[in-house]
C-alpha cells in the first residue's frame, strides 16, 4: 500500500474518533500533517491551553483507532497546546493549571548528560558518542539518545542497520552496539529520507524515544542534542532532570558565538554545565608531524574561563576519528589505546 493510500485510511478511521464538543477528529482544524514512514504513523493535535485533560480521550482513542490499520509501525500522536488554537478548538476550556509540569526521570535511568553545540558541523555527535564509549571503559552502564531528530547521526556513526524491535505493548527494545543500548529515529527513515516535522511533531517524537524505549538499567544515558537552543532543548529540560550538559565547540570565534548562546539557554533554565569541550582543536601532519592550528587553538578553554566553567579538553582533527567514524567504528571502541581516545576518555575522567 502507498502512504498516500495509507494517510486516507488514517483519515477515513479518524472520522469516527470524537472531539470533546462534538464532530470527528479527522476535520479538526488543529491536527498537523500525517506523516507516514516505514516505522511509523505520526501526527499532532494542537489545542488551547487547558484543554489537556479534555483531549486525553481523544488522544488515546486515536491512537488505538489508528492502530487498527498501522501494521507493524509504530503510532505516534502527541498532544500539544498553543494559544492561537483557541479559535480553532471546538471544545469548550477547562481550567488551566498553573506552571509546567513536574519533571520525571526516565524509568532505569540514573543520570541524564545532554551534549550540545551552538551550530553545526562542530562534531557534536561523534564526540557524545566517543563520550558513551569513554563512560562504558569506566565501568558505567550506558545508552545513548540521538535527539537530534532532523538529522540523526547515531546509525551510522556506530554502525547501526534495520529499525528497533518494538514490544506488544508499543515499547522499544533499543539497538545495542559496542555495549551501548540506542535509540534513533533515524533508524526508522528510509535511507535519504528527511524529517519535515514542525516543532510540536519534533518534541513529540523525542517524547516517545526517550519514554518508550525499554532501556533497562543504566548509569547514564547520553543524550545528542540538535544543534541550536531550540524546541527539543527546551522539550528536554521541561521533561526531565538533567545531571548536566556538555557543550562541544570549534575553537575559532564564530563557533564560539554561538557555543556561548547555547551555555546561556542551559543556564536560563537552570541545568548544570559541565563543561566545555574544544573538538577539532589541532591538527598533526602524519607525515611530517607539523601541528597546524586549522580553526584557531584555545578559544574554547578561554570562552570556559570567561564563563566560570569547566574546560573538559582539546579534541585533536584527526583522520583516524573521522575515517572510523565514517564507517561505524568509533575510535574509542576500536582503538581504545591510540592518544585520539585517550583525549575522550579524560573527558570522561573529569566528569566522572
Amino acid at each position: 500500500m502507498s502512504d498516500k493510500a495509507l494517510e486516507a485510511q488514517v483519515r477515513d478511521v479518524l472520522q469516527r474518533v470524537q472531539l470533546p464538543g462534538g464532530g470527528p477528529l479527522a476535520t479538526y482544524g488543529g491536527m498537523s500533517d500525517i506523516i507516514i514512514t516505514k516505522s511509523a504513523i505520526a501526527f499532532a493535535i494542537t489545542i488551547a491551553p487547558g484543554l489537556e485533560a479534555s483531549f486525553a480521550p481523544v488522544q488515546e482513542q486515536a491512537k488505538k483507532a489508528v492502530a487498527e490499520i498501522a501494521g507493524d509501525r509504530k503510532v505516534m500522536i502527541s498532544v500539544t497546546s498553543d494559544r492561537a488554537a483557541a479559535q480553532k478548538a471546538q471544545a469548550t476550556a477547562a481550567p488551566r493549571q498553573p506552571g509546567p509540569p513536574p519533571k520525571e526521570p526516565v524509568k532505569g535511568v540514573k543520570s541524564i548528560i545532554a551534549i550540545a553545540s551552538g551550530k553545526g558541523g562542530v562534531g557534536k555527535s561523534t564526540t557524545a558518542v566517543n563520550f558513551a564509549l569513554a563512560l562504558q571503559a569506566k565501568g558505567q552502564k550506558v545508552a545513548i539518545l540521538d535527539a537530534d531528530i532532523y538529522g540523526p547521526s547515531m546509525p551510522k556513526l556506530l554502525g547501526l542497520e534495520g529499525k528497533p524491535a518494538m514490544r506488544d505493548d508499543g515499547i522499544f527494545a533499543p539497538h545495542e552496539a559496542y555495549g551501548l543500548k540506542v535509540m534513533s529515529i533515524g533508524s526508522m527513515l528510509e535511507g535519504d529520507q528527511a524529517v519535515v516535522w514542525r516543532g510540536p511533531m519534533a518534541t513529540s517524537a523525542l517524547r516517545q524515544l526517550l519514554r518508550e524505549t525499554d532501556w533497562g538499567e543504566i548509569d547514564t544515558l547520553v543524550v545528542d542534542l540538535p544543534p541550536g537552543t531550540g524546541d527539543v532543548h527546551i522539550s528536554l529540560v521541561q521533561q526531565v532532570p538533567l545531571t548536566g550538559a556538555i557543550v562541544v565547540s570549534t575553537p575559532q570565534d564564530l563557533a564560539l558565538i554561538d557555543a556561548k548562546k547555547a551555555i546561556d539557554m542551559f543556564a536560563r533554565t537552570k541545568v548544570t554545565i559541565l563543561g566545555i569541550v574544544e573538538n577539532m582543536s589541532y591538527f598533526l601532519c602524519p607525515s611530517c608531524g607539523t601541528r597546524s592550528d586549522i580553526f584557531g587553538h584555545g578559544g574554547a578553554k578561554e570562552t570556559a574561563k570567561k564563563l566560570g566553567v569547566p574546560f573538559l579538553g582539546a579534541i585533536p582533527l584527526h583522520m583516524d576519528i573521522r575515517e572510523r567514524s565514517d564507517a561505524g567504528t568509533p575510535i574509542v571502541a576500536t582503538a581504545p589505546d591510540s592518544p585520539e581516545s585517550k583525549a575522550f576518555l579524560d573527558i570522561a575522567e573529569m566528569v566522572g
